[in-house]
């Protein structure tokens, strides 16, 4: 029988190596302990991306003989200094790479840091938006919120989608200040709403000031909307769904303080016994997430494929090769698969209720990536999906989380440091064996293409804001919903912000796979 290769795919990662310790089965032996931090932490860095990099091979400095004249390999990882630089000196650099190289691994100096990310927790007013140029080559910048988290200080200060700023703390917003005026560590700022006529370039203060306060370890709820639309007499049900996120243990006691993946259950189920026959998912402002939850979410739409693949996960060669080994000897019982199939229950036991739909419309903007397209991907080699919106951003990568583990059993992290890194390690592909979408995942026609625009910012959710719209208009025509979207302003271009490229993430978990098997 077959062991599962990913058992469980929101689950924090783990680097089954030690710097500077030699793991046996019998414990652990500390041998020749650094003498500089830096070169622990280092050491940490070089090991992991050496070993499960995607781009490992390409990268020079991290062939498998880097290693090799202990005095060499000290002195390469004392070069730089620890963390951040000597990891961003590792990354793969390519010239049709936007910025020159690897656009997506990143580490973080303290853990707990990097899973509160990976599960929506952060520090937040609950107020989300997107950064506009106020016209071509400007730097100068407007705001226009997209949507308002429930609950958040936010809400109850009245903001609302389609509520504009062009400042903050009574500073102008330029592509200069914007970072450190809305990013910066202080937990509250004031926005002065203004109207945008973006015809002609021209801001109109309202006299409204909102000083918002941010809350420490703010969770994000994925669904941000879940209802059905009577259209024409066919019954739509509507999903806007925000970031795919499972199991969030936050304390990481073994108890779940949310369980997202339940409350997806409950929406679908609430779908089905509202017999809708049409779905809309709305992905527009979704970075991606978790790969199982992904997967759940398939299997919820359809229901009609379980067991088939929904996503194949192509490593690096050395692993790749490594599982070939494996697969290839003569037990089949330490077989390793790299599949994700559809599911008809959670690894839980869950059971998932399911739609049965053979056809799916997607909404999609430049900020749906990952896992966003990954749903996508993997529903259009099995039924019909309809794309509706904007390109998506074009991140066919996942990646694992390292940490620098001591023990055998991977459940004692190195004392010394709390750095852990989020590298890219696979590209992921439909049961067709289509991955190739760097430039994003476009609408198959002219009519299905529609930007957002601010003047045109409506309810989500409701019949006539101009995505949904078109939606519905395609499943029961009635009327031009992509010229009632285009009649409004002008297009601005979009600024991808930090803070949004951070949350364009799509993550699994890792094999069970000792390093010392494999280097």
């Amino acid at each position: 029988m077959k062991s599962t290769f990913f058992k469980i795919l929101f689950a924090s990662l783990i680097l089954a190596n030690c710097a500077k310790n030699d793991q046996d089965d019998d414990g652990i032996t500390i041998v020749d302990p650094p003498a500089e931090i830096n070169t622990e932490i280092n050491d940490f860095i070089w090991k992991g991306l050496n070993q499960w990099y995607y781009w490992q091979e390409d990268v020079p400095n991290l062939a498998d003989t880097r290693d090799d004249n202990a005095a060499a390999y000290k002195t390469f990882l004392s070069s730089l200094d620890q963390g951040e630089e000597f990891f961003n000196s590792l990354l793969y650099t390519r010239n049709n790479f936007p910025e020159g190289g690897d656009r997506f691994s990143w580490i973080e100096e303290d853990y707990e840091v990097l899973e509160n990310q990976l599960s929506g927790i952060s520090a937040s007013n609950g107020m989300k938006f997107i950064l506009y140029r106020r016209c071509d080559g400007c730097d100068g910048l407007v705001a226009a919120v997209t949507y308002v988290m429930p609950n958040s200080d936010a809400a109850q200060k009245g903001v609302v989608r389609g509520d504009v700023f062009n400042s903050v703390n009574g500073q102008e917003l330029t592509l200069d200040s914007y970072s450190g005026l809305i990013y910066s560590d202080a937990m509250s700022y004031s926005i002065d709403l203004v109207d945008y006529d973006s015809t002609i370039d021209v801001v109109t203060p309202r006299n409204i000031t909102i000083t918002l306060d941010k809350e420490e370890n703010f969770q994000e709820v994925p669904i941000h909307k879940n209802l059905v639309i009577d259209h024409n007499g066919v019954r739509v049900g509507y999903l806007m769904y925000n970031k795919f996120v499972g199991v969030v243990d936050i304390d990481g006691d073994g108890e779940a303080e949310h369980d997202f993946n339940q409350a997806l259950i409950d929406a679908f189920t609430e779908l089905q016994n509202q017999n809708i026959t049409e779905l809309v998912v709305d992905l527009r402002y979704n970075g991606g997430g978790s790969v199982q939850t992904c997967t759940y979410l398939a299997s919820l739409i359809t229901g009609q494929f379980t067991g088939d693949i929904f996503a194949q996960q192509i490593w690096n060669s050395k692993l790749m090769a490594y599982i070939d080994g494996v697969n290839t000897n003569s037990d089949p019982d330490d077989d390793l698969d790299f599949n994700n199939y559809f599911v008809d229950s959670t690894t839980a036991g869950v059971s998932l209720p399911s739609l049965s739909l053979t056809k799916v419309y997607i909404l999609t903007s430049g900020r749906s990536a990952s896992a966003s397209e990954l749903l996508l991907n993997g529903l259009a080699s099995k039924i019909e999906v309809v794309q509706i919106g904007e390109s998506t951003y074009g991140k066919n990568v996942g990646s694992i989380t390292l940490y620098d583990y001591i023990d055998n059993n991977n459940e004692v992290k190195n004392p010394n440091h709390t750095y852990a890194m989020q590298p890219i390690v696979l590209k992921i592909a439909n049961s067709a064996g289509f991955a190739d979408y760097t430039d994003g995942l476009v609408p198959e026609s002219e009519d299905l293409i529609i930007r957002e625009r601010v003047s045109t910012y409506d309810v989500l959710g409701s019949p006539t804001e101009p995505l949904l719209a078109a939606a519905l208009n395609h499943i029961s025509p009635t009327t031009s919903a992509k010229k009632a979207a285009s009649s409004k302003g002008n297009v601005l271009e979009s600024i991808l912000d930090k803070e949004t490229a951070n949350q364009q993430r799509m993550f699994v978990d890792f094999p069970k796979i000792s390093v010392k098997e494999l280097h």
